[in-house]
């Protein structure tokens, strides 16, 4: 069985030309089909003739430009124009007329450039085509002329309606993205302080506290240790922040914290001489989301402020997994 869904990814991959010319086509056949033959447009009244080698050059005009109507919306629709009057001058009356308005709404939709010459040099044509018509025909009347103006005219503003919706949509597009880069940074500036203000408050305390142990060599080296390796992580967390600037960067691990990284930093803030007791309950979840990286910043946070404003105080952290939270 032929998936849709591929077929149609397939038929978007293709090039725009390719795509809109099945419709010309189809077009151009019904225009030859005898059964359809002088049932087309008729303006101006002029008797029906029968078909010949300039119908066919008519009917190719109309319909097989159509196949650039969104590439080249003013060629398109310069071509369509010639072959439509062709026909109505010569009375063909081709099926082929009913590409006039399908160019205009191409035109009106995706031309970016001379879109108000393109409609004044169109309304200029369509006159001196019905000039000539009203001369050569029965004596149609004005107003026919007029109504039919007034349906290319709105076949143009149902073209340049769909390209007022489409820029629309795309500036909401573009605001959307704007504001998810602007979210983006931010949280990336948050992440960067939290990291920035845990690792080097317990490096200063750490340091500090090495002042007073130069008649303790154990205890200065496992201070200095201590110091060491919370600059390491202090790398490794800005690592995994700045590779997020880097879209081409595809080995970089994991950004969020695993729960068990808490009970690292609980031991890293110990080792900087905060008195922590940790408690964890329950099972985490294999899929947390963002839960995880939320935790982990949580307690960051509470045990940088704990090393600042009550260093050596009694200190808890107490992590639940539940179903769906985690309570910190």
């Amino acid at each position: 069985m032929i998936d849709r869904r591929r077929v149609l990814e397939l038929w978007r991959r293709l090039d725009v030309t390719v795509r809109d010319l099945p419709l010309g086509v189809l077009l151009l056949v019904a225009s030859l089909l005898p059964a359809l033959r002088g049932q087309g447009t008729e303006v101006g009244g002029l008797p029906t003739r029968p078909g010949d080698a300039l119908a066919g050059v008519a009917a190719a005009l109309q319909c097989l430009p159509l196949a650039v109507r969104r590439r080249w919306p003013l060629v398109c629709v310069a071509l369509v124009s010639l072959g439509f009057a062709v026909d109505q001058l010569r009375g063909y009356h081709l099926f082929a007329g009913t590409a006039l308005p399908i160019a205009l709404i191409s035109a009106g939709s995706y031309l970016e450039r001379f879109r108000r010459a393109t409609a004044v040099v169109a309304s200029v044509a369509f006159a001196v085509l019905s000039v000539e018509l009203y001369r050569r025909g029965t004596g149609e009347s004005v107003v026919e002329f007029v109504a039919f103006y007034l349906a290319l005219a709105l076949a143009w503003g149902i073209g340049a309606w769909m390209r007022s919706v489409r820029a629309a949509e795309a500036e909401r597009r573009g605001r959307a993205a704007e504001d998810a880069r602007n979210a983006e940074r931010a949280r990336i500036a948050r992440e960067l302080h939290d990291v920035v203000t845990h690792h080097v408050t317990a490096m200063v305390v750490q340091s500090e506290a090495a002042r007073y142990l130069t008649a303790a060599p154990d205890r200065l080296d496992a201070t200095l240790a201590a110091v060491s390796d919370t600059g390491r992580r202090a790398i490794t967390d800005l690592r995994h922040l700045l590779d997020l600037l880097n879209p081409d960067h595809g080995t970089a691990e994991p950004r969020t914290p695993p729960v068990g990284r808490v009970l690292t930093l609980v031991e890293q803030t110990r080792r900087a001489g905060q008195p922590v007791e940790f408690t964890e309950e329950g099972t985490p979840a294999a899929a947390t989301g963002s839960s995880d990286l939320v935790a982990y910043r949580v307690v960051q946070e509470a045990l940088t402020n704990a090393l600042k404003y009550d260093h050596g105080g009694r200190t808890s952290v107490l992590v639940r997994h539940g179903e769906r939270e985690i309570t910190v």
